[in-house]
């Protein structure tokens, strides 16, 4: 069974690179095996690790008497139903309620998370650098470092600041919150790159050394 594993891997590897030639059936087979298997997978996984535990097990204790207090999974339950009244045209508009439900319990769990992680670390993490340079352990480099880092942060942010006109000066500082940006942007390209190069090392790998045994 491994030995047929490493085969249908190597099979179905070979079949998404044939897109680089043209597209052919061997692509769109994989393509769809991925996608059919994917999205089998998250419903089954969904099924197990989220309906029966969450919903059917409290309900059916419920039911037989073991502990009333999964009744109030109905709750959750009559709202995740309405989602199927899309199916009805007739009632279609109660679909309204659980998508308001989950957009605002989602909207309320998510903007704290990012107003923590994008504005209030990243403060923390501009002005950390200098209470460590004023309790004096910091050294030289890393001075340098805090004060590219807040020259940085201060340029960026004057380029989207479209309050005033950007004349004098806070053209000056908006035009070096470019040049910040395309490093910005440049180092995230260049890291997809590296990733994208390490997944195709990674397959060559596996077809030179598992499937044809040409390299130890």
């Amino acid at each position: 069974m491994e030995l047929f594993g490493i085969w249908v891997a190597a099979l179905l590897t070979l079949c998404i690179y044939s897109f680089l030639y043209q597209d052919n059936p061997f692509y769109r087979f994989a393509e769809h095996l991925f996608v059919g298997i994917s999205v089998g997978y998250g419903i089954v996984l969904s099924i197990h690790q989220g309906l029966v535990p969450f919903a059917l097990k409290p309900l059916w204790a419920a039911l037989t008497g073991e502990s009333l207090s999964g009744l109030v999974k109905l709750i959750p339950i009559g709202v995740g139903l309405l989602f199927f009244a899309r199916l009805s045209p007739q009632h279609v508009w109660l679909i309204r309620y659980p998508i308001a439900i989950l957009i605002g319990f989602g909207a309320g769990i998510a903007i704290p998370n990012v107003l923590r992680a994008n504005i209030f670390e990243q403060t923390r993490g501009t002005i950390e650098p200098f209470a460590a340079m004023h309790a004096g352990t910091l050294s030289g480099f890393g001075v340098l470092e805090a004060i590219l880092m807040v020259a940085g942060v201060v340029c960026t942010l004057t380029y989207f600041f479209f309050s005033v006109e950007h004349r004098g000066p806070v053209k000056w500082l908006s035009k070096v919150g470019i040049a910040f940006l395309m490093i910005g942007f440049g180092s995230a390209f260049g890291n997809t790159v590296m990733g994208r190069v390490a997944l195709l090392i990674q397959r060559v790998d596996f077809l030179l050394g598992d499937w044809l045994n040409l390299i130890s």
